[in-house]
């Protein structure tokens, strides 16, 4: 039976490489960055009351079921590949995007709930981690998180201009198109990279709950205090970030914008006095 299947699956392009994995999450997050202006506009004119409340309880659902989610899916991926599970998490994570110019509810709602499979992450960590030696792991982890940022640094400024020139339908396309590419990559580029050999003895192994519940990890976390002390240390850099990161584009546009009806109601007076 693993024969078979693994007959069925494309083999994709080389041997597994963290380039790979760096295409990945490039093409996902450059997608989603594009989409940093549109996004705030719709966000905007659909909760224009509580705007702020929205985009914080939309961040944070998604981030919750991300947390109970990641467990159960790292699991799965030890048994049927991380290829699978690389598709799996970032054509629902970039589901949404085409929804934006449909229906801004729909595009909310899917954002939300796409947190079940919004962990790719996790799964590129586990790929770098299958073709990989422990001393090379730490500089592969620097490069994927190297690219995290820079697709995320020069995204937004890109997607800001194509909107201001071209309008956000255009934004809302080019990032559909990016995210279609970036599947296409994963079925025809990307190559397993988790060996049959290092898999569970039948392809139908059973997932245990312990394996799957996201406070069993948390419990073992509090059984080494340095561990421990490692996690909340990356848990209180990440807490503020996280809140800055989910409302600072959203109080930029909002102060752009009172300060372009502040000047224009206030100009013509200006002008008229010198």
């Amino acid at each position: 039976m693993n024969i078979y299947l693994a007959s069925l699956q494309p083999q994709g392009i080389g041997e597994p490489s963290v380039y790979h994995a760096v295409i990945v999450i490039f093409l996902e997050f450059f997608a989603w960055g594009l989409l940093t202006t549109p996004m705030l506009t719709v966000l905007h004119q659909t909760f224009p009351q509580h705007t702020f409340l929205m985009n914080g309880l939309i961040h944070g659902v998604k981030g919750l079921l991300s947390f109970l989610s990641a467990p159960l899916i790292g699991a799965l991926s030890d048994v049927w590949g991380r290829k699978s599970f690389l598709l799996l998490t970032v054509f629902f994570t970039c589901a949404p995007i085409p929804l934006m110019r449909i229906s801004p509810w729909w595009y909310f709602a899917v954002i939300s709930m796409s947190g079940v499979f919004a962990v790719t992450f996790s799964v590129i960590f586990a790929y770098v981690a299958d073709i990989t030696q422990e001393h090379e792991r730490s500089t592969a982890y620097g490069l994927v998180s190297a690219t995290f940022a820079a697709s995320l640094v020069t995204s937004p400024a890109i997607g800001a201009y194509l909107s201001r020139a071209y309008g956000d339908n255009l934004v809302v396309v080019l990032a559909t198109a990016i995210a279609l590419l970036d599947i296409c990559f994963i079925l025809v580029a990307v190559p397993e990279s988790l060996p049959e050999k290092m898999r569970p003895a039948s392809w139908g192994a059973p997932i245990s709950w312990e394996q799957a519940d996201p406070f069993a990890s948390l419990k073992k976390v509090g059984q080494d205090s340095t561990v421990l002390l490692i996690c909340i240390t990356v848990f209180l850099s990440y807490l503020p970030e996280a809140g800055q990161y989910s409302s600072f584009f959203l109080y930029l546009r909002q102060l752009v914008t009172d300060l372009l009806i502040f000047s224009l109601e206030w100009m013509p007076a200006v002008t008229g006095i010198l």
